[in-house]
């Protein structure tokens, strides 16, 4: 037995070198789902999904991952930063992936599929197919091609209408951006930093199936799904659990704190101008430059990238780009009188922000006020200044 053993994992381990044929699975073996919580970092923020194959006869235990990328990829960051990073199957020791996550604390929860043998063979064989080098790179989407979305794309694609989705497995649909939030927090630095780079095209509301995107969903949906009309998970069991770990409020770190105190900062700055009759060019400049370059990435990311989530960003009406160019007018003693409209414009621009906000087209960062609150003060004061005789 040993010695079957030992050649069945030979035949395995050449699979992995690049054969498609993959060995013939035992009555022993068994598929289930992985699905792990979030980690500390914003790559695992939301969690993870993958396939684990288990064959005590054969001495396979393996874990299939959709989740990774190379980070010796040329150009790597231009190629993430405009969406056109492939992303990679890869197949380690299942073992070792646990004791991973383990390190990292993160919950680990394992749903066995109820497949008959040649139903196990049928995605094994996709799995290892999947695996060969000329395959196993896809191209990644956050919200419709990633680790998550693969697992139940996989499972449809292998046993077809066999396979039925329980469209009522949720009690409350939600829009994208809320789904996002559920995992991050908005008074966090990747919170702000994500609703000020997404766009108002995740604040529709996803459907089911687009729930799916994250990790958690599709645990849900796999525990209701049925195949051949028979419940799809035989099984649920909890491989790891999370340990509490409280890392206190951080809010002196937050981005509410920070931004507070730019707010009270400019305001006071603008009130001695206001008072002494006189204007802090460098103050405008910061103002205007800073927004503009903000302005400037949302285009970036909008039109010369391949990210799906990042189209209609209406940040785009109170970050102005044309304020990039603009502030090295306004760092003049005395400019062009037309710019006191033009602030008035820019005023406007924020207040169109907050009616479309209002009548839910985009939502936008609630730490975003303390930003607007400066800019208007600041906005109302220009114009006020260049309606004066004397600025030093």
């Amino acid at each position: 037995m040993q010695l079957k053993k030992l050649l069945f994992l030979l035949l395995f381990s050449f699979s992995v070198m690049g054969f498609a044929q993959a060995p013939e699975l035992t009555p022993l073996s068994k598929i289930s789902i992985i699905t792990c919580g979030p980690g500390s970092e914003l790559y695992s923020t939301f969690g993870h999904s993958a396939i684990h194959i288990e064959d005590s006869n054969l001495g396979i235990n393996a874990i299939y991952n959709y989740g990774t990328f190379d980070f010796t990829t040329p150009n790597f960051y231009m190629k993430f930063a405009r969406g056109k990073l492939d992303y990679t199957l890869a197949r380690q020791s299942f073992p070792y992936f646990l004791k991973e996550y383990d390190y990292e604390n993160r919950w680990v929860e394992s749903q066995t599929l109820q497949l008959t043998l040649p139903e196990r063979q049928d995605l094994f064989n996709f799995l290892e197919t999947n695996y060969l080098p000329e395959n196993r790179d896809y191209k990644y989407d956050f919200f419709y091609n990633n680790c998550a979305t693969k697992i139940w794309d996989i499972l449809k694609e292998v046993y077809g209408d066999k396979l039925v989705f329980d469209e009522n497995y949720l009690k409350e649909l939600h829009t994208h951006r809320q789904l996002i939030r559920q995992k991050v927090r908005i008074n966090s630095w990747s919170g702000f930093g994500i609703d000020l780079a997404l766009g108002s095209i995740i604040d529709d509301s996803a459907s089911p199936k687009e729930h799916m995107f994250l990790p958690e969903y599709v645990m849900q949906q796999l525990s209701v799904a049925q195949i051949n009309r028979k419940p799809l998970v035989s099984e649920a069991k909890l491989l790891l659990e999370a340990k509490p770990n409280d890392n206190g409020s951080g809010f002196m770190a937050s981005p509410e704190l920070w931004l507070i105190l730019i707010l009270i900062v400019i305001l006071v700055l603008t009130y001695f101008d206001f008072k002494n009759n006189t204007r802090r060019r460098w103050l405008d400049f910061i103002l205007f430059f800073s927004t503009g370059l903000i302005g400037l990435l949302i285009i970036f990311l909008w039109f010369f990238t391949d990210h799906s989530a990042t189209a209609g960003n209406l940040n785009i009406l109170w970050a102005f780009p044309p304020n990039l160019i603009i502030a090295f007018v306004v760092a003049q003693k005395k400019g062009p009188n037309w710019i006191a409209k033009y602030a008035i414009f820019l005023g406007v621009l924020i207040l169109v922000s907050a009616i479309l906000w209002m009548f839910g087209v985009q939502l936008f960062s609630p730490l975003i006020l303390a930003i607007w609150a400066a800019l208007i003060a600041r906005y109302l004061f220009l114009f006020w200044s260049y309606h004066k005789p004397k600025i030093a």
